[in-house]
Formats: C-alpha cells, structure tokens, sequence
C-alpha cells in the first residue's frame, strides 16, 4: 500500500486512538490502520512483569501494517521499565509510553498507573532510564490529578519534574483519577472534563508536544483542541465508529488519499482473518468483535452484527460469515427481522 504524502510540519501525535485494555490488541490496531495510515495507534497497556516473566511474543507481537504503532508500558522500577522499553524497541515499535493514568485497584496494587502521578521523581527516574536505553521517544500518559486534588499546580509541577528528566510529550487525560471508591469506568465519566487545565499546560510548557484525551468523539471538538494542543487521543469513540478514522488523514494531516471503500475494507479485514488463522491458528471471531462499529448507524447493521457475532457461526469460515452478514446490508435484501433459525442452518450447512 502506498502511503500517501502528508505535510512534514504535522506533529506525530496530532491524532491517535487511546491504548483501551481488551480492545486496542493487535487485530483492532489492524482494522484502524485501514481506516487511517497517519493515525499514531497504541497498544493495550503491557506491564514491565508481564515481559519479565511472561510470553514475550504474546505481548509484543504486531503486524508490520500497524506502523505508526506505540508500545504503553505499566511499570514503576526504572531498571525493569528500561529492559521492557528495550524490547519494545528491538520489536520494533516506534514510541514507548508510560502508563501514569489507569486508576483502577490493580494497577495501584502494581504501584503504577494513576498512583504515580503522587510520585513525579520516580516518573522522571523511570523516563531517564527507559530515554538511557533506546532511541525512539518516550512519552508519558497521564491524568490532570488524583482523588479530589482540583489544583493546577499539582499537573504542572508533574509535568515540570518529568520533562526535567528528558520527556518531551505528554498526552493528558483531562480528568482526575479518583484511586478510591470509583471503578475504572466511573474513572472515565464522573470526574469533571476540565479541558483548561490542558490547554494552560501547553501555555506554560509551549517547548513540549502537548496532547488532549477525554471525551473527544467528533471531528469539530478535535479541531477546536488542535488550536490549543499539539494532539488529541481519541478513546471509545473511535472503538464504537471506527468509520470516524476514515476522515482523519484528509482532515487534519492534509492527506491526498480518498475515503476508504466499506465494502473493500470489510474484505481486507476477512483476508486478515484467514491469515491469522493460518499463521497461528486464530479464530475469525477474535478479531471480528473489534468491527462490530463498522456499519454504525447504517441500514442493516443491526442485523450484520448479529451475524458476525453469532456464536453457531463459529465453526464457518469467515468469508461465508462475512456473505451471511452481507446479505442484510445490499439494498435488494428486506431489513426485516431473520430469524436465529435461519443463522443456525447456515452454520450447520
């Protein structure tokens, strides 16, 4: 595939999708890079214990299509941060970023996360020794401040003590984590959005890339930050309608690339699917939960959902999948209700 020319003056992270745990995995990260060749994608969060002791090919493993793809570590010791760091590097990720913003309870069992935000010199010491190591950048995502510390001073001082260390790009999740009596979800909607606080960072700090996560899910709130910020982190909003993507290189990386075809991507993303299973043996359905958003809002999507998330479709391989769920989304077919009866024959066929 042939990338198309973008200007050279447009930060690397001017748009990425959010490392989301369970959903940004490789076969996700495979589908949004269909839909855009510039965004900066990131994995899930891959703790520094999970490559010390576990499979590092289950963790580390990504498809060469995902380029531009960053590697987000957990950890908080600066000598395991910098082995993992270097092994993202020798994998060949293009960024390593430190988790300083997940609040849920076992994380902070882990001591990383959010909780570190309490701690900046440990950051900085973790920054230093991950930058010591490897020569692509390390960034640090993290939130505006923890449990009900509302002040300025708190992000600032933070960020001031990190970039003394040598990190030149924060991504900022503009709520504070609340590291008691809120689950991670609740983490990601009752904290008050307090986009100011973003925006002042890159005031104060104009030499750093600064960019904005949280609550962002359309192309006018994306601009609106872009004269703020240097970049803006998209989350959930591009997980549920990745067809969002599909703007983002002609409108905000001046791309000359046309908008991909529906039809076209959904073949590629089954092509991907009988290639993993012959590469490893990865059923179709693993990597088809993260398309469920393709045909948002369209005729016939309710239906085409259904089919690709049909667990008696299991043992069809995926291009007859994919026929069954294309048949509800032509215009010649009704958008009526189909009966489970009708999947369950198609499947024992």
């Amino acid at each position: 595939m042939t990338t198309p020319s973008v200007s050279p003056s447009f930060s690397p992270w001017r748009l990425s999708v959010a490392p989301m745990m369970d959903w940004t995995d490789r076969h996700c990260r495979y589908l949004h890079r269909l839909l855009s060749r510039h965004t900066l994608l990131y994995t899930e969060m891959v703790t520094t214990g999970a490559l010390m002791h576990g499979s590092v090919q289950r963790h580390l493993r990504f498809n060469a299509e995902e380029h531009p793809v960053a590697l987000q570590l957990g950890g908080s010791e600066p000598d395991e941060l910098a082995r993992a760091a270097r092994m993202g590097q020798a994998w060949g990720y293009d960024e390593i970023n430190l988790n300083c913003g997940c609040p849920s309870e076992r994380v902070q069992r882990g001591a990383f996360g959010a909780c570190l935000m309490a701690e900046p010199q440990t950051v900085a010491d973790g920054v230093k020794a991950m930058r010591d190591v490897v020569d692509i950048p390390v960034t640090v995502k993290h939130r505006i401040g923890i449990d009900r510390t509302e002040s300025y001073d708190f992000v600032r001082d933070f960020v001031g003590t990190v970039a003394d260390a040598g990190c030149e790009v924060f991504i900022v999740h503009a709520r504070n984590a609340w590291l008691q009596g809120l689950s991670p979800k609740e983490n990601r909607e009752i904290p008050p959005l307090r986009y100011e606080l973003v925006h002042r960072l890159k005031q104060d700090f104009p030499q750093l890339t600064i960019a904005v996560n949280g609550g962002i899910t359309t192309n006018a709130q994306i601009a609106e930050h872009l004269q703020q910020v240097d970049g803006v982190m998209v989350g959930r909003e591009a997980y549920h309608h990745p067809w969002l993507l599909t703007s983002w290189d002609r409108t905000f990386f001046g791309a000359d690339t046309p908008e991909p075809d529906r039809n076209e991507v959904e073949d590629q993303m089954v092509r991907y699917m009988e290639r993993a299973h012959a590469e490893d043996g990865c059923p179709w359905y693993a990597i088809a939960r993260h398309m469920l958003g393709l045909r948002h809002g369209l005729r016939g999507a309710r239906k085409w959902r259904q089919v690709w998330s049909d667990h008696r479709l299991k043992p069809l391989p995926p291009r007859e999948v994919w026929a069954l769920a294309q048949a509800h989304v032509s215009d010649e077919v009704d958008n009526g209700f189909v009966a489970p009866d009708t999947l369950a024959q198609g499947a024992a066929a």
